[in-house]
């Protein structure tokens, strides 16, 4: 079982998205202003829909779980509201009075979940399916992610992201101090560190747009101050960079994901490639290189962890692909569904949200505690552990 657990609900047009949060350690101070930060920062990108840039405005709403500004131990439950469902009271009523066939969509887009959630959940609409394979849902991500943020501080662990490339125009900063590339990033519409590569990009973005396309990308996520010893190597399931994985492919439209060196260390040779060990009286076990990104069988081995992911250009296009009508099955033209032109800077957020509720998730099972306080005092011991090694 999960040491940290994650649930969320809800609909792309329904009236709100809900995350349900359990194993929050009692005394974690929790705030709406820092969660709405996080909801501010996905929300507001280049290349992202008219919806999320004029529509919605994302807020989370804390309604169980804390009380006076810390967590109680209990679930953490949050809400974001759809401003926008007021205008899709009955094309998503759920009362079965308020169906109406003119509301039915039936020609599913290649590349999304339309036609495969159909034939599997036995549907006639493929709103039925479209609306919970939304990446809408990443707001509700989000949100958790803040919070599992605000828990990992706790510890002194930080999260960074920033984006490499989007449509093959790929940013120059590998040599980068993580911390740098961050705050570059932050200044930057697409969120891209390197300035003249952020501007090719964004005029891409607007070409697409004016074409009726859709362009993706890739993006890095990186945790400093993680212990050694997180996740573990005993079993399948409890490998932190599988965690990693299945976390980061599973947010909408990711489709690659790599850990440190990643594929690149297909191409060259071991003695190229792992990370040699030194050691320091004072700061005790060091490396000079992080190309296994902070992973070694499994676990944390006290290097930053290094991710990367792509995201796939969106299915939902102005000018659409070709489909079937599921119901006549004659050839038309794919639904055209509201859409972002390019989300990866987006993405990046939500990478940090995924990677901060898996951390924090391999933080609660390696220290425990039931309080904050207690979490505290073990992590404490651990270190003191560590250095004594």
């Amino acid at each position: 079982m999960n040491a940290i657990r994650i649930l969320t609900a809800g609909e792309s047009h329904g009236p709100q998205l809900t995350a349900f949060i359990d194993g929050i350690p009692a005394g974690l101070p929790v705030s709406e202003d820092y969660i709405n930060k996080e909801m501010h920062r996905r929300q507001y990108t280049f290349g992202r829909g008219e919806r999320l840039q004029h529509i919605e405005q994302d807020k989370a709403r804390i309604v169980a779980g804390v009380r006076w500004g810390e967590a109680l131990g209990s679930p953490i439950a949050l809400v974001v509201e759809n401003k926008d469902s007021g205008n899709w009271s009955k094309i998503m009523s759920v009362r079965a009075e308020d169906a109406d066939e003119k509301f039915r969509l039936v020609r599913p887009r290649p590349g999304h979940a339309d036609l495969a959630g159909l034939l599997k959940f036995n549907r006639q609409d493929t709103r039925d399916i479209l609306e919970r394979a939304s990446a809408r849902e990443t707001a509700a991500r989000t949100a958790a992610g803040a919070v599992c943020k605000r828990f990992l501080e706790e510890f002194g662990i930080k999260i960074y992201s920033y984006v490499t490339e989007i449509g093959g125009i790929k940013a120059h900063c590998k040599n980068m101090p993580a911390e740098t590339a961050f705050v570059e990033a932050e200044k930057s519409p697409v969120r891209c560190p390197d300035a003249a590569a952020a501007k090719k990009m964004m005029a891409l973005i607007d070409q697409a747009k004016k074409d009726g396309d859709t362009v993706g990308g890739l993006y890095e996520v990186v945790a400093v101050g993680c212990p050694v010893g997180l996740g573990s190597h005993t079993q399948w399931d409890r490998k932190l960079d599988g965690l990693l994985a299945q976390a980061f492919l599973s947010i909408q439209a990711h489709k690659a994901f790599e850990v440190g060196t990643g594929f690149e260390m297909a191409r060259l040779k071991g003695s190229d490639v792992h990370d040699e060990l030194f050691h320091d009286p004072e700061k005790g076990y060091w490396r000079k290189t992080n190309n296994a990104g902070g992973l070694e069988g499994g676990m944390t081995n006290g290097e930053p962890i290094v991710v990367r992911a792509a995201i796939k250009p969106l299915a939902s296009l102005r000018r659409p692909l070709q489909s079937v009508n599921i119901i006549t099955k004659e050839p038309f033209k794919a639904e055209i569904v509201r859409s972002d032109v390019c989300p990866v800077a987006s993405a990046a957020i939500i990478g940090e949200a995924v990677m901060a509720i898996t951390l924090a998730g391999a933080m609660k099972e390696k220290f425990g505690g039931d309080s904050i306080r207690e979490m505290n005092a073990n992590y404490t011991s651990y270190l003191e552990y560590i250095k004594s090694r």
